[in-house]
């Protein structure tokens, strides 16, 4: 059976050193940090990877994965925000930035059953106009599944329906952040849920004017200016 969230970017991806001589190049890929003011602390939207997955079982993660060729031609509710969008599309053409945002709602829908737009049928109308940046992670040279992921925020205000996943992530639930923190989790996930906490300081009118992340290496933070 095929790992089901071997595509994901906020899990840990394939640890196989890669047995190329030439590295493998990145896929494009979002992961989607859905958040809500919780009693006492903020609370963000996670979950497992499979207990028997033979590469770090029981990971927690965000919902996400790689960008699909229909997330690039798809019609959607509402388009990006101007900042959003600039802020995708500072290392990617606009066409691919815009489907990066589509791919993290659309990875939403599938993986727990949470809805950030509307559905025509069977079409999915994604509601990109909530979608903050954050940041963005490229995989180390030495894997054999590598991504260039960017991670987006969403407020749990615009996400409908309930909970109730496809069977990729186990566990789906509402995590306060310093139980996230404290779980079981990639290095390069809990360094992700560091850069939230830090933009969660930040005033809403200065959140899209805070320097560019990207992670490289071995999960090393570094400007992408």
């Amino acid at each position: 059976m095929a790992d089901a969230t071997a595509d994901n970017p906020g899990g840990t991806g394939d640890l196989v050193p890669a047995p190329r001589k030439r590295a493998v190049k990145p896929r494009h890929a979002a992961s989607l940090i859905v958040w809500r003011q919780g009693s006492g602390e903020p609370e963000i939207l996670m979950g497992m990877r499979h207990a028997k997955h033979k590469f770090m079982p029981s990971v927690l993660v965000f919902p996400g994965g790689r960008v699909d060729r229909g997330d690039h031609r798809v019609r959607v509710l509402s388009e990006l925000k101007p900042e959003t969008l600039a802020l995708l599309a500072h290392r990617a053409p606009p066409s691919l930035a815009r489907a990066l945002g589509v791919a993290a709602v659309r990875e939403l829908f599938e993986e727990t059953g949470l809805l950030l737009g509307d559905r025509q049928g069977e079409r999915l109308l994604a509601d990109l106009a909530p979608l903050d940046y954050l940041c963005r992670a490229v995989t180390p040279t030495r894997r054999s599944m590598r991504f260039d992921a960017r991670f987006l925020i969403a407020p749990a205000d615009f996400v409908r329906g309930e909970i109730s996943g496809s069977g990729e992530l186990e566990g789906l639930a509402w995590y306060p952040l310093a139980q996230a923190r404290a779980a079981k989790l990639a290095d390069i996930t809990a360094m992700i849920l560091n850069e939230f906490a830090e933009w969660l300081t930040v005033p809403p009118d200065q959140r899209t004017s805070r320097p560019k992340i990207v992670y490289r290496g071995n999960d090393n933070r570094m400007s992408d200016e």
